[in-house]
């Protein structure tokens, strides 16, 4: 999977398309991705003896080919490559060829 954590990304498909938000969490295993204010759902918590219960707005995951990287370049959206430069190998926007 080539979004990572921290990622500034784009969603090109769905109900969000074209909202820009920050990758908080990736999970590899299952090909998503939770992308900030994208996807925002409402959980039912009951409740325990030291909490009451409430109700939790939170952001749901989104496939992994629902999002693509935004470029630092040209803010618009790019595919990734890698290119390895001093034995690292190194995540390339295809656009621009910038280092993400």
């Amino acid at each position: 999977m080539k979004i990572k954590k921290g990622d500034e990304v784009v969603v090109i498909s769905g109900k969000y398309k074209g909202v820009k938000g920050k990758v908080l969490e990736a999970r590899p295993t299952e090909s998503r991705v939770v992308v900030e204010g994208v996807n925002r759902h409402k959980w039912h918590v009951k409740p325990t003896q030291d909490t009451p219960g409430h109700i939790v707005d939170r952001e749901a995951p989104v496939h992994v080919s629902n999002v693509a990287l935004v470029d630092p370049k040209t803010k618009k959206a790019t595919r990734v490559g890698y290119k390895v430069s001093s034995d690292k190998k190194v995540r390339v926007a295809k656009k621009s060829g910038t280092e993400l």
